[in-house]
């Protein structure tokens, strides 16, 4: 087996060789890259999205005239008394006494202010057996956790006093507390997970702790990198905490993919005979472009997240975009530098029994050709059985309802501030969330705005929007009121979002609506999700249409064949269909959802569908650029094209394999959180990439192709003027060596 010199044409040939040549320059060039970026991202810290910037619509208005006016809403809280039988009422002496103990306990800490009294505000039930105890908490509203435990420690000794009672508080700061206290470490526990599991998957694909740790070294420069630049970029498109975790995740699971399959190849052309110089070639020149080609997919798949609209989006997107870019070029520039230095030392740190199971130089996996044979003897069968399993699969998919979940939704009853929260929705329903009115005016005391908000209180009641009390807060020196509605409907999103349209749409024309030169946008927490429910539903085809489209098109310029881009889009959806019909069945429906440690909740969060769309549409490219491209070697080399999917599916098995269980462990973490909507994005992610890494790359892929014969190479005569992305073809370990033009087949 002589070697044979590839000439190198393309990015990736070109970035790999002149890598391997100047080694130290390029691993010198990626150390400054990421201590420059960590530098400068420190320095120009980071930008967070605005709250007023989160949505557009009316509720992106009400927090604008707010932010303008400079309103400073303090951090409510609320206590709930309530009898806990039926012969006890807010009027008896005994739930008096309570009311005055807590109204005075709370006062004594220090920490609240403005605390009123059920029997001032008149905030008691209709059945008379609750009351509300309300307060700010004094400082900063973002920063009231942090202040809030004394006043919880109050309320706590008075409930002691009247066990006969149940004496219980809520409100924004205690609910953060409470959430920090529970699940403040989970996001940083599987942050911290994911490396270590990444490790163990890749030391025993590997059998080598050098090689093993090289992927994931480089996804971590990857990831430190990236965390500068969006400091950087902060400045132009804010950031925040989810697009950091959101970027933390693809950016482990794409950095450590991308090496894995460089490294892979590197690996069995140097068993195959080839010298290390050589093997880097061809490793650069194949695996290396079909990184470029995935890395360039998954980064316009998530800059599809740009075209919403939404400023949480717009982070999580970019975010993702940076991290996928810079892994990629790290693949293809530092990872061969360091590959030329450590030569034969990339086999440190052997592991005797992972070692004594290493594959041989053909790199074949006796599963997948045992799966290989079946799938090419009957492809008419098994493109029937399979696409009917995942068609099945996805079915549910077309019964999908989204939602923002509730906080019942999302934690169940594992925490106390959910049973309080259900206590207080059931006597004042809405008030837990009441819907907010920003009326701002040219001049809030005229006569005929008085009269029109004293109408509007009165007719969100009559109406049935509201069970009151309706509360007004003027801020008469900014020409600004306040006003909160408790919306009928509590924590049931489809009742409370008819209260909010029926305010909307009937009580505010009549009575706001006619007062001159007011605004009077409504927000809260229903509102705001039932308007991002709204601009995410209006995204949702632009979004999809950009995707597709040039998913589409990167594929049609990198293989050269009409037939190999539309199969790539065709079976990508389909995946993305049973990912959404696995996460309707376990979460909507409750399907074995206790296996995963969930719950059917009756709806999937509003924001995950286009969002797993959008992630797994982009990495599912990772798979499918790396198969069809060795399959298409293959051919290009004179092989049949049943040999060549053969021979492209069963030698690229291990490393997708080895991927995919890495993206599995990685996104399965997500699952374990205790949040359901993290739990839907971590089982919906695990079960996409498990499935696209099975069924379609193992079974439906080479079954259609097989169908397909010479057509899965046909591009029309009007489409050659296109430019040429292909890439020069390595030769095959085994193989004679062969002219280095690049000669392409003529279908």
């Amino acid at each position: 087996m002589g070697n044979t010199e590839v000439r190198a044409r393309g990015l990736a040939a070109r970035a790999g060789g002149w890598s391997a040549r100047h080694r130290w320059a390029a691993v010198g060039i990626w150390v400054l890259f990421v201590v420059l970026a960590m530098g400068l991202g420190s320095a120009a810290g980071r930008v967070d999205v605005n709250q007023s910037d989160q949505l557009k619509g009316e509720t992106h208005t009400a927090a604008k005239i707010i932010e303008d006016a400079g309103i400073k809403e303090p951090a409510g809280e609320t206590v709930l008394i309530q009898a806990r039988t039926g012969t006890v009422t807010a009027t008896g002496a005994e739930f008096r006494a309570a009311v005055s103990d807590v109204v005075g306990a709370v006062r004594a800490t220090g920490k609240a202010t403005g605390v009123t009294s059920p029997y001032d505000t008149h905030t008691i039930s209709r059945d008379g057996r609750s009351a509300l105890v309300r307060f700010d908490v004094r400082g900063d509203a973002e920063t009231a956790a942090e202040r809030i435990e004394p006043v919880l420690d109050a309320v706590a000794g008075v409930q002691k006093d009247h066990p006969g009672l149940r004496i219980e508080e809520i409100g924004g700061a205690s609910m953060q507390k409470q959430y920090k206290d529970a699940f403040g470490d989970d996001f940083q526990q599987a942050e911290y997970s994911a490396v270590p599991v990444a490790l163990g998957i890749l030391l025993i694909a590997f059998g080598a702790l050098v090689a093993a740790l090289l992927p994931v070294a480089l996804a971590i420069t990857a990831i430190m990198a990236t965390m500068g630049l969006m400091g950087l970029v902060s400045h132009l498109q804010p950031m925040s905490d989810t697009a950091n975790s959101v970027m933390l995740l693809v950016g482990m699971a794409v950095g450590v993919d991308y090496c894995l399959f460089y490294l892979r190849r590197e690996r069995e052309e140097r068993a195959a005979g080839r010298d290390a110089g050589t093997a880097l070639r061809i490793a650069a020149a194949t695996s290396g472009r079909a990184i470029v080609v995935s890395g360039v997919t998954v980064c316009v798949a998530m800059a599809g997240m740009l075209f919403t609209g939404l400023a949480e989006f717009e982070a999580m997107g970019l975010a993702s975009l940076m991290v996928v870019a810079v892994a990629m070029v790290g693949s293809v520039t530092v990872l061969p530098a360091l590959l030329s230095l450590l030569g034969e030392r990339v086999e440190k740190g052997r592991i005797p029994f992972l070692g004594r199971r290493r594959r041989g130089g053909d790199g074949d996996s006796r599963f997948w050709s045992a799966v290989l044979r079946g799938v090419l003897a009957r492809p008419l069968v098994s493109v029937v059985v399979a696409a009917g399993a995942l068609l099945a699969i996805a079915a549910p998919a077309l019964g999908m309802k989204t939602q923002q979940l509730t906080l019942d939704q999302e934690f169940g009853n594992s925490l106390p501030m959910v049973q309080t929260y259900n206590h207080l929705n059931e006597a004042f329903p809405g008030g837990s969330e009441p819907a907010q009115v920003v009326v701002k005016a040219k001049d809030i005391d005229a006569p005929g705005v008085r009269r029109a908000l004293a109408d509007f209180r009165e007719q969100a009641v009559a109406s049935g929007a509201s069970r009151g009390p309706v509360d007004v807060k003027l801020y008469a020196a900014r020409n600004v009121a306040l006003v909160s509605v408790p919306l009928v409907g509590g924590s049931d999103m489809d009742r409370a979002t008819e209260s909010l349209e029926k305010l909307r749409d009937e009580v505010r024309p009549a009575t706001l609506g006619k007062a001159d030169g007011v605004q009077a946008p409504i927000t809260g927490q229903v509102a705001g999700n039932h308007d991002f429910n709204d601009q995410l539903m209006g995204s949702v085809v632009p979004v999809f249409a950009f995707v597709v489209v040039f998913a589409f098109l990167l594929m049609l310029l990198s293989f050269r064949s009409l037939t190999v881009a539309i199969t790539s889009i065709v079976l990508n959806l389909l995946s993305v269909a049973a990912a959404y019909g696995i996460l309707v069945a376990v979460f909507q429906h409750g399907w074995g959802a206790s296996l995963v440690g969930a719950e059917g909740v009756g709806a999937i969060v509003t924001w995950l569908p286009l969002f797993l769309f959008v992630i797994l549409f982009g990495l599912s490219m990772d798979y499918h650029v790396f198969v069809v491209s060795r399959i298409r070697e293959a051919r290009m080399r004179g092989r049949t094209t049943k040999d060549a999917i053969r021979h492209g599916v069963v030698t690229t098995a291990g490393v997708v394999t080895s991927a995919a269980v890495i993206m599995v462990a990685v996104f399965a973490i997500f699952g374990t959180l205790s949040m359901q909507s993290m739990k839907q994005m971590g089982v919906g992610l695990a079960a996409a990439v498990l499935i696209d890494a099975t069924v379609i790359r193992g079974v439906l892929l080479p079954a259609v192709m097989a169908l397909l014969g010479e057509r899965n190479w046909y591009l029309p005569k009007w489409l050659h003027r296109l430019p040429d992305l292909t890439h020069d073809e390595a030769p095959e370990p085994v193989a004679p060596p062969v002219s280095d033009r690049g000669e392409r087949l003529t279908v």
